[in-house]
């Protein structure tokens, strides 16, 4: 009968558990036995149950005689490290000054600097780089005149939208003034014409003056 697969996670019952882990524990025991046996290993196997309970096995006579080759071997191995980190560092900044060291020759060859040990093929290299160097200064130099152009061209829109604004807004108050004044002179007539004229209230007059006599002859 086929085992099935066990789940590898926590035994949530503790009495399996428990029985778990001596079956394991001995067994890996037993491997870590066969293992320093069979291929002559040095072997130190250091576990803590649950509880606090320490198992140990060693393939010689003292689990310490191990670790201690062990801590002697982690020092090495980190000053090791450390010798590796410090070469390569000191290769880093080798590779960085050369690198450093071509790039000033290679300016000062562009400046037309250290070109009497120049072959023809790197002059030719150096000028289809000025070439190209210029035709990027050239197209960079249009596209700022291009937004300098628009900028300009924007302020003028903005500077006629401005004194459009102005006129029309003079026009207006002008227009309101002639309105007021016409108003003004509508009224004007019309309380005159309801008013009366002098002419008229002359000739309303009735003369009621008393005289004895006989009348004139006119």
């Amino acid at each position: 009968m086929v085992r099935g697969k066990i789940e590898m996670k926590r035994i949530e019952n503790a009495t399996s558990r428990q029985v778990t882990f001596s079956k394991r524990r001995n067994g890996l025991l037993k491997k870590a036995h066969e293992l320093s046996v069979l291929c002559d290993a040095q072997i130190a196997l250091i576990i803590f149950s649950q509880s606090g309970r320490l198992f140990e096995y060693s393939s010689t006579s003292d689990v310490q005689q191990i670790l201690e080759r062990y801590r002697q071997y982690v020092a090495n191995d980190d000053r090791i490290n450390n010798i590796g980190d410090i070469q390569q560092l000191e290769f880093d900044h080798s590779n960085l000054a050369k690198q450093i060291e071509f790039l000033e020759i290679s300016q000062r060859k562009l400046m037309g600097q250290g070109l009497s040990s120049c072959s023809y093929d790197e002059l030719v290299g150096i000028e289809n780089q000025l070439v190209s160097s210029l035709q990027n200064i050239r197209l960079k130099k249009a596209q700022l005149y291009r937004e300098h152009i628009e900028q300009l061209q924007n302020k003028e829109k903005d500077l006629l939208l401005e004194i459009e604004n102005a006129k029309l807004t003079e026009m207006c108050g002008r227009r309101k003034g002639s309105e007021e004044e016409q108003q003004w002179g509508n009224k004007q007539r019309e309380a005159s014409a309801l008013s009366p004229s002098p002419s008229n209230q002359s000739s309303d007059l009735v003369e009621t003056e008393l005289f004895i006599g006989l009348p004139e002859w006119r």
